[in-house]
């Protein structure tokens, strides 16, 4: 299933797998998997306790026999993460970190996104300095927006240096691309683990200079919780570190990258945005369930389940495929069309039940801020012919490249900064 046509446009397939039946047995996906494409089968497996999110020892396993004993520091990492750890674990990390994703706490954030936006776009008009009002000029999005402004934030709400961002997507794409792979091989999985660990040491060493001036960042809210009591443990907050930096830009980069391509591609919808920003809410919900930056997740059985008439065994992976679920027909009407002003109930791209996504309204303030300043700054914005370039992640659906031209405006107008309430 995976090869470069699925990578390029995944949707198709979906669409065969859906036609096919509700559930199937892959027995290469991933070493062996079921595969689900409906959005009530996808929601209902997303927060049902039975499906068990520790997957990271076998899902490690995978990279061949040597990873058994090669990748034990990966799995001691990530087997630690909010991300890879049911109930109670789950909940007791989760509460510890909520106080930084508090609607409240993250809309405090909003001047200082907005100023790394507004600096980054500075950038990307200085390339426009000798030309003409009017007069195109061509940059890449990914490589001069989307990729830097999410590690940038979550750089900064961790409280670390903006200056090593290079080597955070360095690592966070090694780990994405293990991550990404359903039968990784083991240089992919070295390299993987390398990067985590390198991840891991950053913030060891920083533990005693932060312990020793504690701020309002996310990491010593950490500090502060592993001091009060134990509440969690050095090693827990150093995975939970690794897991912020790691997951807090994949999303927003992706969200952004598919996001502007899908718009450009759909010109009238563009069109409709710009005069009318107010629709940035639900354009942005739209394109999330569009173009999914998070393809799919995976959970393991704990027990025998029975779903369309097969009986899953306990243990057996499960992988809930969420761009398909996004683009069921039961659930959305034309589902492959792209609508912002679409109101159908929810999308999964931030998953759903006990594990959603921490960071979903922290996604949602930066792809608002970024996208009206872009509309604002760069009104007359189009594609530079059809030079993007996909990544080989099956479950990061990301640019690689995404070549744009925007013609510098006489006089950029002005746009009122919308409120941001995300529920």
């Amino acid at each position: 299933m995976i090869n470069e046509d699925f990578l390029n446009n995944p949707y198709p397939a979906y669409h065969a797998l859906r036609a096919a039946g509700a559930l199937h047995w892959s027995p290469e996906f991933c070493g062996g998997a079921w595969l689900l494409t409906g959005h009530a089968d996808v929601a209902s497996v997303l927060r049902d306790p039975r499906f068990s999110v520790r997957r990271a020892g076998g899902w490690a396993n995978s990279s061949g026999p040597q990873a058994l004993t090669e990748l034990r520091e990966f799995k001691r990492i990530f087997s630690r993460s909010l991300l890879f750890v049911d109930a109670p674990q789950h909940t007791r990390l989760r509460q510890v970190m909520n106080a930084g994703f508090k609607p409240s706490a993250l809309q405090e954030l909003g001047p200082q996104i907005q100023e790394i936006v507004d600096r980054l776009l500075d950038q990307v008009l200085a390339k426009a300095a000798e030309a003409a009002p009017g007069q195109f000029t061509e940059f890449d999005f990914m490589r001069d927006f989307a990729r830097p402004l999410p590690a940038l934030v979550i750089a900064g709400m961790l409280g670390i240096a903006a200056a090593d961002r290079s080597e955070f997507v360095a690592w966070s794409d090694d780990i994405a691309a293990f991550i990404g792979s359903p039968t990784p091989t083991l240089e992919i999985a070295r390299a993987a683990q390398v990067s985590l660990v390198a991840m891991n040491e950053y913030f060891r060493q920083l533990l005693p200079q932060r312990r020793a001036a504690l701020g309002d960042d996310l990491m010593s809210q950490l500090i502060r919780a592993e001091a009060s009591g134990g509440i969690i443990t050095t090693k827990e907050l150093l995975a939970q570190c690794c897991t912020l930096l790691f997951a807090g830009h994949e999303t927003t980069r992706n969200l952004l990258g598919n996001g502007m391509l899908a718009l450009l591609q759909h010109p009238e919808q563009w069109q409709a945005l710009q005069d009318t920003p107010a629709l940035l809410p639900s354009a942005l919900k739209e394109l999330l369930r569009f173009d999914s930056p998070v393809q799919y997740t995976g959970r393991r059985l704990k027990v025998d389940v029975e779903m369309h008439g097969q009986r899953m065994k306990k243990g057996d992976l499960v992988i809930p495929l969420i761009g398909a679920a996004n683009r069921d027909p039961a659930k959305f009407t034309d589902p492959d069309r792209l609508d912002i002003q679409r109101n159908q109930g929810a999308h999964l791209s931030f998953g759903y039940g006990p594990h959603v996504c921490i960071g979903a309204t922290l996604t949602y303030l930066e792809a608002e801020i970024a996208m009206r300043s872009v509309m604002q700054r760069l009104p007359q914005l189009r594609l530079a012919g059809a030079a993007q370039s996909w990544g080989g992640n099956a479950v990061y659906r990301s640019l690689n490249r995404l070549p744009l031209q925007f013609a510098r405006p006489a006089a950029a107008a002005h746009l009122e900064p919308a409120e941001v309430l995300y529920a």
